[in-house]
């Protein structure tokens, strides 16, 4: 038996992605240029970055497009639930690569610091906080409440802290003239890149290995439902995400007695009832048993 309670989330555009995209993709080609003329690495490394937020921008924007898609098939029966969970892991672990890419190179910058054309950098930076910090602004509200966007919105983020380090470092250079700080800078960008990305990168993972949300513990939901007093008890239980708002459950009951199909649709909605007061899941599936000679375990390896 099929529950499928309405359970409203916020709709989406895809029109504040699809105008960082373009912002992103003018800020890009400059920073690009002028870093390989004035020859500073931090600011071809905000550069790299700001190419992969375009990628994981349009990625983003495909998938909120995707995912705004109510039409299901007996070929695609889920729909395009899935693409955001996708695209926030695509767009995580491409933020963890890049960020590897460019502390290896600024390792080896380290050894041999360049003169700088720091008047370039300077000017390129401050577009670079304009650009990304509107771009911010942009997909600030979407971030609190879809993964996808949140992804896309960090991206945006860690630019703009990137340019503003960037910024920093232009200034230090120019009248210091300290260039060991270009290196140092991209190699904490770096760190900083794989900070913020590693427990998106994990939590999407978690949901595409379709493992159980960690605050739902099979012990809880079993306890919760053997109160009820037709249940012997459950097994062959399943718990997943199917994105990041849509928990299922499927599981076999076992009753007491040999009840009438009136009297298992009761109990389905305690079942039904109980899932989604006390663990927020609103789809379930129910196979109901009586002295079946089967496995009696919660979790049955299959």
């Amino acid at each position: 038996m099929s529950n499928n309670n309405s359970h409203n989330h916020p709709t989406l555009t895809g029109k504040n992605l699809l105008i960082s995209i373009i912002l992103n993709s003018v800020i890009t080609i400059a920073q690009l240029i002028g870093g390989f003329i004035s020859g500073s690495l931090a600011l071809i490394s905000d550069a790299v970055h700001n190419f992969s937020d375009v990628i994981s921008l349009i990625i983003s924007y495909l998938a909120n497009i995707l995912a705004r898609k109510k039409k299901q098939t007996p070929q695609h029966t889920f729909g395009y639930k899935r693409a955001e969970i996708i695209a926030a892991f695509i767009n995580a672990a491409s933020l963890v690569l890049i960020a590897i890419v460019l502390a290896f190179e600024a390792i080896k910058r380290f050894n041999n610091p360049q003169s700088i054309n720091t008047n370039l950098v300077i000017w390129l930076a401050i577009l670079g906080i304009a650009v990304n910090g509107f771009s911010v602004l942009l997909l600030k509200k979407d971030a609190n409440h879809n993964i996808n966007m949140k992804t896309a919105y960090l991206h945006l983020l860690t630019d703009m802290l990137t340019s503003v380090a960037v910024l920093i470092g232009g200034l230090l250079m120019k009248y210091y003239q300290i260039y060991w700080i270009d290196a140092f800078l991209t190699l904490l960008i770096s760190i900083y890149l794989i900070y913020i990305s590693w427990n998106i990168l994990i939590t999407s993972l978690k949901i595409l290995m379709l493992f159980a949300p960690e605050h739902i513990k099979i012990k809880d939901v079993e306890n919760e439902i053997i109160k009820i007093k037709e249940v012997r008890n459950i097994h062959h239980v399943h718990i997943w995400q199917l994105n990041e708002h849509d928990c299922h459950f499927e599981a076999h009951i076992e009753f007491k007695n040999d009840v009438k199909l009136s009297n298992f649709d009761s109990v389905c909605e305690k079942i039904e009832a109980i899932l989604a007061e006390k663990f927020h899941i609103f789809h379930s599936t129910l196979q109901p048993e009586y002295n079946r000679d089967d496995s009696k375990e919660i979790i049955i390896q299959d």
